[in-house]
């Protein structure tokens, strides 16, 4: 395969891992050290698993640390993610994880986890078919600029509240198209994409694929499109909520559970009221109980919490309806072939990996227990259903209960859920509140 792929021209290559906030991390190698390492595996600096995303050594990590001396984890690549950039001369690119190493598998590695839960429910017979859409701001400017203005007087690309604007997207063509154009030739075809509700925000819906790939693909588009906006001289953010006075952006994601051999979709049911098969039901019932025990999957940062409000297109109970955007759950069961289940909740600034993970682990759940869907669908307005349970309110109640579900453990494992719980923990103490920007200059551009 190597032999098929790698060039002679190819003088150097772009390796990537993601760490635990969804943050890539990598180098370039000569390409006499790929050859070896695509067979062998690569000694990757474990520090990436013991600082935060601003590069801040956790100080009570067991897992490394200056205790350990920061020692070289286990990588290998995964040549199947094969990819060249086009907006860098086409420079051969992969990404890798830990899944090889006992240690970083079981309690850091995100990649490592959802291929741990994605083997699950192949054992189960369901292929899962899954994708992410994005929200997110795009202004002008370097992020020299950003930095040296404090962050003051921020101008997105385009003024005003213009949602499904062809207008707006005539302004910036240029970089609209490029953004289209890149990914596509990057393997990360998009769907559609289109202005949201904001100054300067876009979505786009990265097409579905199986849930390994859905996952790479949702990662890399994010690193991809500030990339990109830097080609124009902008700075595209994916934070959750950067402004308190408009819309969040969110992460939301499609999933589906298809047969083994990837034909029939195994949500729909053209005999039920809604379409719904009991697998569907099941699986549904499943995201609704365990959502509470592992929200910071979905909502990481303390910032996360800015935006599951109740309004503003993000949810803030355990509600589910039928193509309905105020619920958490949003049915679309209209066709056999595009039947899903939309998850409201996550935001733009999750770990593709883990938001995949955690919604196919507690699906899954509701299958294995074969739970029933107790409740009616949510009809109008579910920011307004009172009746059904609320979310965790912060990123600190969030992780306390995650840290203390056994739910979440027989789930993901004691390994993951204590080293994960702690950097969510230690995220909540970076909290400045002497500095009304402290989370623009962590999360602005990084996350």
């Amino acid at each position: 395969m190597l032999q098929e792929i790698i060039k002679s021209e190819d003088k150097k290559i772009k390796i990537a891992f993601a760490d635990i906030d969804g943050v890539l991390r990598g180098k370039y190698i000569h390409i006499n050290k790929f050859l070896n390492a695509a067979e062998t595996g690569l000694g990757f600096c474990d520090v990436i698993f013991g600082w935060d995303s601003s590069d801040k050594c956790y100080e009570n990590s067991t897992l490394t640390g200056w205790h350990t001396g920061y020692p070289d984890a286990k990588a290998n690549i995964d040549l199947s993610t094969f990819r060249r950039i086009p907006w860098e001369n086409n420079i051969p690119f992969f990404l890798g994880d830990f899944s090889k190493d006992p240690k970083y598998e079981a309690a850091v590695c995100s990649r490592s986890l959802l291929k741990r839960v994605a083997n699950q429910c192949e054992s189960m017979g369901f292929t899962p078919v899954f994708s992410q859409e994005f929200e997110w701001f795009n202004f002008i400017g370097t992020p020299n600029d950003l930095h040296n203005s404090n962050f003051e007087n921020l101008q997105p690309i385009t003024p005003g509240m213009f949602g499904y604007s062809l207008l707006r997207t005539s302004l910036n063509q240029a970089y609209f198209n490029e953004l289209f154009d890149l990914l596509l030739q990057f393997n990360i075809p998009i769907e559609g994409m289109h202005t949201e509700t904001g100054p300067g925000v876009l979505e786009a819906t990265v097409i579905y694929d199986q849930v390994l790939a859905a996952a790479d693909k949702a990662l890399l588009f994010k690193t991809s499109v500030k990339e990109i906006a830097y080609r124009h001289g902008f700075m595209a953010t994916f934070m959750a909520k950067w402004n308190s006075k408009l819309p969040g952006s969110g992460g939301h994601l499609h999933q589906s559970l298809w047969d083994a051999e990837n034909r029939h979709n195994l949500f729909y049911d053209s005999e039920d009221k809604y379409h719904m098969s009991e697998i569907m039901k099941n699986y549904i019932a499943g995201q609704l109980k365990c959502l509470p025990e592992i929200l910071p999957m979905f909502a990481p940062n303390p910032n996360s919490y800015k935006r599951l409000t109740g309004g503003d297109w993000a949810p803030s109970t355990l509600t589910w309806g039928i193509d309905n955007r105020t619920t958490s759950l949003r049915v679309i069961s209209g066709q056999a072939k595009s039947t899903r289940i939309e998850l409201r909740i996550p935001g733009a600034d999750t770990n593709a990996y883990l938001v995949m993970a955690a919604s196919l682990a507690a699906g899954l759940y509701g299958i294995k227990n074969q739970l029933s869907l107790t409740t009616e669908p949510t009809s109008g307005n579910g920011y307004l259903d009172t009746k059904h349970s609320a979310l965790p309110l912060s990123l600190e109640e969030a992780t306390k209960r995650m840290k203390e579900s056994e739910l979440a453990r027989e789930l993901f494992g004691d390994a993951f859920v204590d080293h994960f719980t702690y950097t969510r923990e230690w995220e909540c103490q970076q909290v400045d509140s002497t500095d009304p920007k402290w989370e623009l200059k962590r999360y602005f551009e990084i996350i």
